[in-house]
């Protein structure tokens, strides 16, 4: 090799060294991170939560020189998560590779490292002494409602220091103080006594009352309606947080709008009140919605929904459906429908009074019997609390049903009364239940005017809970629940056949007992054909479990019993397991379950399924 030709190749060599050096330099730093416990969960998980080298690890790797600046921001943000759970004397310590920050080697070490190995990140924590309040002060005059709910000798906590602060604030506004402000703390730390001396500066300001109400953004809706609905809010009354924002949803409530929100005045007008206007957003006059459904007794079933949520600009809704049911259940013998219209009409002469009118036409042929029938009547509801609810109706209905190739009419009347009560804080019902009681009793009272005629009553009641295992300190909110439902059911005054079939009492399908067909649990024929009876009572356990993110699991036991006696807790116990998956969307769960008979009926199915939207209770 010549001269010249072993420099270029020298010169070539040292050129790629220097290439890899600096591609290598440039690569992402592969890394573990520990936090040595501190005894403290909750401060371990501040701390971990406030850590950006263990939020950005996976998702915004980091360079040699860029993973040591990442550590030292980090210190800073880790000291601030200590002195909010009152440790204002701790220390952190992190290293990588058991070098700490300050070490003028650490970059390179990193940069030396072969491209499969980590990085080992440790974080240690000394808490130091727990510093507590010292004197609590505050500059300015408050009512003595409104004292300051904090205590010389309690721990110096970030966040009580500043939630006093807060609930003053909104003490003093509960009041009428309207313009009221209470700045931020300043604190004053004493480390040789480990206490921390704080003090608010509060202008209350004048007790106000509310001024002139206002709307903006109508179009179609009627003001006068709206200000109906304001039974909390009037001008001349005491300016109160509170009762203004249980104003702005009683409006949101009627459904007609997409947002409303209540805007104060930042200053007093001329008589010395606070004026409000609540901005509102109306939605879209129309809307339709499609629904689909599946199970293996009842078949597949679709409908769609027109909707029209302002008809006379007082919030009337006029909703119509149309369904086709029945397709390909082994519970149906053949296809039907159910048509109806709604006309809905809210506080009917008074607040919170909803008047309801419907027109229902409906076939279903069933294993069970066979009906055509169409159902009129109106329906009145109020809303007596935030939980509880009744409601009176008239309901009319013309049918013709046959069963066992028997073909009868009826005429029927019938005066349902209903009492219902929900404590799950869960307004729309296809949203997830947690905690909380849900609870209706009905009566019935009914005329046939069939020959030869006959009165009857139907009394109902049913009852679901939920349990949080969250409450028991077992899993986090929401995550692991225990629902339970119960049903019992009871016709007075007619025997089984006298009662019309659809009258009658059936358990099976998901509303009762998952894994039998619908209604084929009880009284039967003698070809196996469900009869009907005139009492029941169920009841249903089901485990349901987060699995991860929007997946969810359950698993079940429901029973069931149909008699031909009046009194419930008679006739043939029949059980049904199984197991589901759940996969919760912003509309409610989408449910599959699969369900097994504890007995086998010889011309039963093995098993069912069902697919909906929403739990099953």
């Amino acid at each position: 090799m010549t001269g010249r030709a072993g420099a270029a190749a020298a010169t070539l060599c040292a050129g790629l060294v220097l290439a890899w050096s600096l591609a290598r330099a440039a690569d992402p730093v592969a890394y573990t991170i520990k936090f040595d416990p501190t005894g403290n969960g909750a401060l371990d998980a501040a701390l971990a939560g406030s850590s950006q080298l263990a939020a950005l690890r996976k998702a915004a790797p980091a360079g040699p020189f860029a993973l040591v600046s990442r550590a030292r921001q980090d210190k800073g943000r880790l000291e601030t998560a200590l002195e909010s759970f009152g440790y204002y004397a701790g220390t952190i310590a992190i290293t990588i590779d058991g070098k700490t920050l300050d070490d003028s080697s650490l970059p390179d070490v990193l940069q030396a490292m072969p491209a499969a190995a980590s990085a080992h990140v440790v974080v240690s924590v000394k808490t130091g002494p727990l510093f507590h309040l010292g004197t609590v002060t505050l500059d300015g005059a408050v009512p003595a409602a409104a004292r300051l709910k904090l205590k010389s000798g309690q721990p110096a906590v970030a966040s009580a220091v500043l939630g006093a602060g807060s609930a003053l604030l909104t003490s003093l506004q509960e009041q009428g103080y309207a313009l009221a402000n209470v700045d931020p703390p300043v604190a004053t730390l004493h480390p040789a006594t480990d206490t921390l001396d704080v003090r608010f500066k509060v202008v209350t300001g004048p007790r106000v009352d509310i001024g002139p109400i206002s709307f903006t953004g109508l179009r179609r809706m009627h003001e006068a309606f709206l200000r109906r609905r304001l039974l909390l809010v009037h001008q001349g009354e005491l300016y109160q947080p509170s009762r203004i924002e249980a104003a702005r949803q009683a409006l949101a409530s009627v459904g007609v709008f997409s947002s409303v929100q209540v805007q104060a005045k930042p200053a007093l007008d001329a008589d010395g009140q606070i004026p409000l206007t609540f901005a509102m957003e109306e939605r879209k006059l129309h809307a339709v919605s499609l629904n689909v459904g599946y199970s293996t007794d009842l078949g597949a079933s679709a409908g769609v929904t027109w909707s029209h949520r302002d008809l006379f600009g007082n919030a009337e809704q006029l909703n119509i459906t149309a369904a086709l049911t029945g397709a390909g259940g082994t519970a149906d013998q053949g296809l039907g429908y159910d048509a109806k219209i709604q006309f809905l009409k809210p506080d009917y002469y008074r607040r919170d009074q909803t008047l309801e009118m419907d027109i229902e036409g409906l076939k279903q042929n069933l294993i069970s019997y066979d009906q055509t029938a169409v159902t009129a009547g109106p329906i009145l509801s109020r809303k007596l609390s935030q939980s509880w609810s009744v409601s009176a109706g008239v309901k009319a209905t013309e049918e013709r049903i046959i069963q066992q190739g028997v073909t009868r009419d009826y005429t029927l009347l019938a005066l349902p009364l209903t009492a219902r009560y929900d404590g799950t804080g869960v307004a729309n019902p296809l949203d997830d239940a947690t905690h909380g009681l849900r609870a209706a009793i009905s009566a019935t009272p009914t005329e046939s005017f069939a020959s030869p005629g006959s009165s009857f009553l139907i009394l109902q009641g049913s009852t679901s809970t939920y349990l949080d295992f969250a409450a028991l300190g077992l899993s986090k909110p929401g995550r692991t629940v225990l629902a339970l439902r119960g049903l019992v059911g009871s016709a007075q005054g007619a025997s089984e056949f006298a009662l019309p079939p659809d009258q009658r009492f059936y358990a099976g399908g998901s509303a009762t007992v998952r894994g039998y067909k619908y209604q084929s649990v009880g009284p039967q024929f003698a070809d196996g054909n469900p009869v009907g009876g005139t009492s029941i009572d169920a009841a249903t356990i089901e485990l349901r479990q987060r699995v991860w993110g929007p997946v969810g699991a359950a698993v079940f036991a429901d029973a069931a019993q149909v008699s031909t006696s009046s009194a419930p807790f008679g006739g043939r116990l029949e059980e049904g397991v199984g197991v589901g998956v759940r996969y919760y969307t912003p509309i409610g769960p989408v449910r599959v379950d699969v369900a097994v008979p504890a007995r086998r009926e010889p011309d039963g199915d093995s098993f069912e399924l069902y697919l909906g939207l929403g739990q099953a209770f």
